[in-house]
């Protein structure tokens, strides 16, 4: 069912046409929906939390996975480097955790608090709160840092943001330009225009975007933390992506020389059972996964399994340009929290 409706967002099938007087309707409701709830925040008739420290939304006007995760890292790396202390927070879509707002700690497992914000955690150590409510997550971080990025949420508009950042698949786009669920969009692309910076991931990006690529290190082993590069793995390799977007990591193995005998896409976000990994490595002798799939198998991950870490690059200049924005909309909120 996924598949066929990514056929149809992305690459024009026959089933788009067919379906279309069902989802045309439903999408313009959508629309109706969303851009009167926007304006309701916009207008004041809703209130939104204004935090006392700048937040910055990291996301897109699109389904799926874009690439926003890599870039709240780079993000959080850049502002380290630059002496500020940042804090991340997210709704923790794909976790139930015990209440909310919930701080994640060395303890936190994703069926708490969700892959991304874990791997976020894990990959920077900075504070990371989760909450459906994201005001409440700003909240709980507000007194021990001095800026907030928030993974995904640019249309929970019940937050207010100093800066926007819209990540595009550079391959894909906006697929055929409609609303959920006749297409792939969020918001209109007219909303694109709004935002302070376009990062487009991958392939040509237009004139106004930031070029950026992922940029793979050496393998990870899950159970020793031993690195290795792809090349130096003998036999055959399995490959797995519970994603937004699978063929984006299957692709990336195959640009690096490698070529699985079985590459297997999950759903994003989906919980995996030790039983069907095993059975799925045992068509090779090693299995290769992302980043984001490993921080919910290391509980019982075999010797031979291994993931891919990837890292967000952009050219200095633009990457330059951004990181100085957010310094200084912090220099306009005074000095530095305690």
């Amino acid at each position: 069912m996924a598949s066929m409706i990514e056929k149809i967002w992305f690459e024009s099938h026959p089933a788009g046409r067919a379906l279309k007087p069902l989802l045309w309707p439903l999408s313009k409701l959508f629309g109706l929906i969303s851009r009167r709830r926007r304006q309701q925040y916009q207008t004041g008739r809703k209130p939104a939390y204004h935090a006392s420290v700048p937040v910055v939304v990291v996301g897109n006007i699109t389904a799926g996975g874009n690439g926003k995760t890599p870039v709240v890292v780079w993000l959080v790396e850049q502002l380290l480097a630059a002496g500020l202390k940042p804090g991340v927070v997210s709704r923790g879509y794909g976790g139930k955790a015990p209440h909310y707002p919930y701080r994640i700690d060395g303890q936190s497992s994703t069926s708490e608090a969700g892959d991304e914000p874990i791997l976020i955690y894990r990959r920077t150590g900075v504070p990371v709160a989760v909450s459906p409510k994201r005001a409440e997550a700003v909240a709980l971080l507000e007194p021990e840092v001095d800026v907030i990025i928030t993974d995904d949420g640019l249309q929970h508009y019940a937050l207010a943001r100093d800066i926007e950042i819209v990540v595009i698949d550079g391959q894909r786009r906006f697929g055929n330009q409609q609303l959920i669920p006749l297409g792939p969009l969020r918001e209109g692309c007219e909303r694109l225009q709004e935002v302070d910076f376009l990062i487009c991931n991958g392939d040509q990006p237009q004139a106004n975007e930031i070029p950026m690529h992922l940029a793979p290190s050496p393998l990870i082993n899950l159970k020793t933390g031993e690195r290795a590069e792809l090349q130096s793995l003998e036999g055959d390799l399995v490959a797995m992506a519970g994603i937004g977007h699978p063929p984006r990591f299957f692709n990336t193995l195959n640009q690096l020389g490698a070529n699985p005998v079985v590459c297997q896409p999950f759903a994003d976000h989906q919980a995996f059972s030790e039983q069907e990994l095993q059975q799925l490595a045992a068509n090779g002798q090693h299995l290769i996964m992302t980043e984001k799939d490993a921080v919910k198998c290391h509980a019982f991950a075999l010797p031979n399994w291994w993931y891919l870490p990837v890292d967000a690059v952009m050219p200095e200049p633009q990457a330059e340009s951004l990181i100085n924005r957010i310094k200084k909309v912090k220099e306009e909120y005074g000095s530095s929290s305690t």
